[in-house]
């Protein structure tokens, strides 16, 4: 294994924050990069170029891209991103795939051909490698849209000199999207039947790109021990459980963390006050002005915050379903998200039936949801599944607490307050029903209405705490060297 700390990673991510953003990934993508160039890697970022992306670039390359029968041709360039290591400022290269065909569209996702686009994508990212002069020791592919370049790998390079050593972790953000697209997919990425049968990328007929990775990669790894360990039974296991029980030796759970630069309520100009674990009693202020912008009444009342993909995944139905009993509380609630049109307009509904107590927003906004974090008591996640989660860590940099359902890393980084009075941070529950949320948010309001000297432990406990990616960082270090040494033996 190379000395530690001295590797060269090409990291390969749909979307990036700042650059591209739907959801969680692209948090990690524009995060954990950095600390692991701060540890003194060559690490350097993939992407497409889509269309909304208009940072100053330069002109690297471009070549022709067999897709078929026909050819296209990849454009590639490159920017930096700046950041802080210290007191020394770090440089990022980060990598555009761009393909005017393929990716000058409104959106990232969601179109008939995603199929072609990330084929497109994957074999760009490889041929790109000798024409910029980056021999990667790892390639690290984050979800279904980077799987097939663990099979080309494999497939369609291990000959070529230049290839044969890269090692690959592939890591799962969300098990349940799997990129699922017809058997034509193998002409496009230039690989013969043999691959498409049920040990390799077939699946009920489709070829499956997150399959791709999860039988090809050198090391797999998830987003939390907890989940890792559920995706390997039928109830998270989304039809593929079998395949990573088996290969549970290469399957690793390492938790996300969030960049305390970005999120740090002592410099966040996004919030209206800043404060710290000394100062943490200026939060109020935040709450009043995050009731002004949601247009509710200005009063000092326990305030539930909400910031999410409106899904089934996040166990909303749950929210809904004690809606009525919840508004007979003293309390607010404010809600930011967008998704499935059922729950938007349900939200909006539920705004329009309780005007002083529910405030709403659909759509995406950044600032906002920085004020929700930083100026509600308590913040929701009662997940039906949640493989990470970043919503809980976040608010405990801000001094919210969380209330969550005890799943994947939830379970994982909130410890209830009632089962441990020492290293307690939020409060947790384990049957995915309405009743078992009314009774822990219960629970939460009684020790804010009654116990403000516990309450305020709480908030303080929770501005303490470190989910920084150092930690995580060093734990992809270990996974780096599981890869490279497996490759090699």
């Amino acid at each position: 294994m190379q000395e530690k700390n001295k590797l060269k990673i090409l990291f390969v991510s749909a979307e990036v924050s700042p650059f591209a953003k739907t959801g969680g990934l692209a948090d990690v993508a524009g995060s954990l990069p950095r600390s692991l160039a701060a540890m003194r890697n060559d690490i350097r970022i993939a992407m497409p170029r889509y269309k909304t992306i208009s940072a100053g670039m330069n002109y690297v390359a471009d070549f022709p891209v067999k897709m078929g029968w026909r050819t296209e041709t990849c454009i590639v360039r490159e920017t930096a991103t700046a950041h802080k290591s210290g007191d020394e400022s770090l440089s990022l290269p980060v990598y555009f795939i761009d393909n005017y065909h393929y990716f000058y569209r409104d959106g990232i996702y969601g179109f008939q051909d995603d199929g072609d686009r990330f084929a497109f994508f994957c074999a760009a990212v490889l041929e790109m490698l000798p024409r910029i002069g980056f021999q990667p020791d790892i390639i690290h592919c984050n979800d279904w849209h980077t799987g097939p370049i663990c099979m080309l790998l494999n497939e369609k390079y291990s000959r070529d000199p230049f290839y044969s050593s890269i090692s690959t972790v592939f890591t799962i953000h969300n098990l349940q999207y799997q990129g699922l697209f017809p058997k034509d997919m193998l002409k496009l990425l230039d690989v013969g039947d043999e691959v498409f049968v049920p040990d390799k990328v077939e699946f009920y007929g489709s070829f499956n790109f997150m399959k791709a990775g999860l039988v090809y990669a050198d090391i797999i790894s998830t987003v939390s021990e907890t989940y890792a360990r559920e995706i390997q039974t039928e109830e998270y296991g989304e039809k593929l459980e079998g395949l990573l029980a088996k290969r549970r030796e290469d399957v690793y759970g390492v938790v996300n963390g969030i960049d305390y630069d970005e999120f740090n309520p002592q410099s966040d100009a996004r919030i209206f006050k800043n404060y710290s674990a000394e100062t943490f009693m200026k939060k109020k202020e935040n709450k009043y002005v995050l009731q002004r912008e949601m247009n509710l009444p200005q009063r000092d009342v326990p305030v539930l915050g909400l910031v999410s993909r409106l899904t089934g995944q996040k166990g909303l139905n749950l929210i809904v379903d004690i809606a009525d009993e919840l508004f007979i509380r003293d309390i607010q609630f404010v809600l930011l998200g967008t998704g499935d049109e059922d729950y938007e307009r349900i939200f909006k509904n539920l705004r329009i039936k309780y005007p002083d107590k529910m405030g709403v927003y659909i759509g995406f906004n950044a600032g906002l949801a920085q004020r929700i974090y930083a100026g509600s008591d308590i913040f929701l996640m009662p997940s039906r599944f949640e493989p990470c989660g970043l919503g809980q860590i976040i608010s405990l940099r801000y001094g919210t607490i969380p209330l969550v359902r005890a799943t994947g890393g939830l379970a994982e980084t909130i410890t209830d307050i009632g089962r441990d009075a020492e290293r307690g941070n939020g409060f947790s529950f384990t049957d995915f029903s309405p009743k078992e949320l009314l009774t822990t948010i219960d629970r939460a309001l009684e020790i804010y209405n009654k116990n403000p000297d516990l309450w305020n432990n709480l908030v303080k406990r929770a501005l303490g705490q470190d989910f920084s990616w150092k930690k995580s960082a060093d734990k992809y270090m270990e996974l780096y060297g599981l890869a490279l040494n497996k490759k090699r033996a």
